[in-house]
């Protein structure tokens, strides 16, 4: 029985946080999710440019 009440102890004091979060509003997701996007852009051509740069030069190196 123990157990039991130390579960739902558990629950009820999870819920006691979660009323403490700050939930973002509509606007603010929309916001931080551009922002994730064009981060993740970024960072996917900086890739892309190294990739193709390192290549290059594998390539000159293997054609000497």
């Amino acid at each position: 029985m123990k157990f039991f009440k130390r579960l739902a102890k558990y629950f009820y004091d999870v819920r006691v946080e979660l009323k403490k979060v700050h939930w973002p509003s509509r606007r603010e997701i929309g916001l931080f999710t551009g922002i994730v996007l064009v981060t993740l852009l970024v960072i996917g051509l900086l890739f892309w440019g190294l990739d193709n740069l390192f290549l290059s030069i594998l390539q000159l190196i293997i054609q000497a």
